[in-house]
């Protein structure tokens, strides 16, 4: 399983903006493989967003669905509202534990 993560600094005021430009709708068809999507605002600080999902597939696989759907659409249109962007990157789950 592999986690997609992206810190991002919005320009104040965007937020809004940005996830209605980044955050695919209940009705886009999702690659194959991806199993969760969330999206998380900072509550100390309102401009700081992280948004990941968790795949279940290949390393290969999930840049081919990146590169196949709407992915880099959604994400070039949101470059007008992200002062900057930090830690961005696939990360292997190499852990996972369920907690009750």
């Amino acid at each position: 399983m592999l986690c997609a993560l992206t810190v991002r600094r919005l320009k104040p005021g965007s937020f809004e903006q940005f996830k209605e430009a980044f955050v695919p709708s209940d009705d886009v068809e999702v690659p194959s493989g991806w199993q969760r999507f969330y999206a998380l605002r900072n509550v100390g600080d309102e401009n700081e967003v992280i948004t990941f999902g968790f795949f279940d597939g290949t390393l290969d696989e999930l840049r081919a669905g990146q590169q196949g759907g709407d992915y880099e659409q959604r994400r070039a249109a949101t470059e007008e509202f992200i002062k900057d962007v930090g830690p961005d990157g696939v990360y292997e789950i190499v852990e996972e534990r369920t907690l009750s």
